[in-house]
C-alpha cells in the first residue's frame, strides 16, 4: 500500500525473509555458509525495506532472530 510519506511492506516478503534468515542462520551455524553471505542477505533485504514504514518490523524479525557478531573483524 502507498501513503503520501511512506509505503508498506507486503506480508508476504516479511514472512519469506524470516524463513530465509532463519535457514541461513542454520546454514552459518553449520558452517556451510560464511558471515559475508550471511550478512549480504540481511543488508541486502534491509536496503530493499528500508523506504517502507518498517522499522518495528525489522526491529521485530532481527530480535527474534539474532545474527551472530563475525569474531574476524
Amino acid at each position: 500500500m502507498v501513503y503520501p510519506a511512506h509505503r508498506l511492506l507486503k506480508r508476504r516478503n516479511a514472512v519469506n525473509f524470516t524463513r530465509r534468515l532463519s535457514h541461513n542462520l542454520d546454514l552459518y551455524q553449520a558452517g556451510r555458509i560464511s558471515f559475508a553471505e550471511l550478512d549480504a542477505s540481511v543488508q541486502g533485504w534491509i536496503n530493499h525495506v528500508r523506504y517502507a514504514d518498517t522499522w518495528g518490523l525489522r526491529e521485530h524479525i532481527l530480535g527474534d532472530h539474532p545474527v551472530p557478531v563475525n569474531s574476524t573483524q
